[in-house]
């Protein structure tokens, strides 16, 4: 009985594998693909792949586009829009700020824009990270002043970012602050040009950041991760690891990174 188990089990396993070889195949192509050219990438005999081809067409996961030709069908567009609305960007960031977190041993924030402002939306930090000044959950903080504030400002238009600067009076809080449009300006063009932000005690003294962004599947930037740490404690090598989190965490959410030409 024992045996006869294990060799459904993995007959199911292969049908499985099968299965999924055939969608990747799928995805791959933009136009509808031939039965031929899907069992040459997959490796599977033709009658094969036509049969399991089949099982899809009737469950709405493949669509049979003309005679002998396939494409990817709209169920697996309603299963992902399911998934989607069941995701968000605290769910998706908590493994990885964890890891993080562990990766440093200081605290790692995750953050989104209001208005003017960013707001702490979560954060994985140690009691023993030696730091005075945490902004609490759900504490805000101007944009100009942040690590990621910069990171949602640097996306904005030269009229927004002057317009910000009428309405905020580019306030600072410290010696450090900035509180001048053409430094501001010129920290936002390096921002671009980096693909991070920091902010080097200019929210609080002895504090420093490092900023990275989070996109979702259209490729918006909808939250900031940042790591925290006193001045003196940061560290350059950080910065890899945090835009790698930063990366992952994307993926998560659907993001497809675009190569430059």
């Amino acid at each position: 009985m024992k045996t006869e188990t294990a060799a459904s089990d993995k007959t199911s396993i292969q049908v499985i594998e099968r299965l999924t070889s055939l969608l990747d195949a799928l995805a791959r192509y933009q136009d509808p693909v031939s039965l031929k050219e899907l069992a040459i990438v997959t490796g599977l005999h033709p009658s094969t792949a036509h049969r399991i081809l089949n099982d899809l067409v009737k469950t709405r996961f493949v669509d049979r586009a003309e005679a002998g030709s396939y494409r990817l069908g709209m169920r697996l567009l309603e299963l992902g829009n399911v998934v989607k609305s069941r995701l968000n960007v605290r769910e998706a960031s908590l493994e990885f700020m964890r890891t993080l977190h562990r990766q440093t041993q200081q605290t790692v924030n995750l953050s989104v824009r209001q208005g003017d402002e960013i707001v702490y939306i979560d954060r994985a930090f140690s009691e023993r990270s030696g730091m005075q000044v945490v902004r609490a959950i759900g504490g805000r903080a101007p944009l100009h002043l942040t690590s990621t504030g910069k990171l949602f400002l640097s996306l904005d238009e030269p009229k927004a970012i002057r317009a910000y600067t009428t309405r905020t009076g580019l306030a600072g809080h410290n010696k450090n602050s900035i509180t001048d449009l053409a430094k501001l300006e010129k920290e936002l063009s390096e921002v671009r040009e980096n693909g991070y932000a920091r902010d080097n005690e200019e929210l609080e003294l002895g504090v420093r950041c490092m900023a990275a962004g989070i996109r979702d599947d259209s490729g918006k930037m909808i939250a900031g991760l940042s790591i925290s740490a006193p001045a003196g404690r940061l560290q350059e090598e950080w910065l890899a690891d945090l835009i790698s989190t930063a990366e992952q965490i994307s993926a998560t959410l659907g993001y497809v990174a675009t190569t430059k030409q």
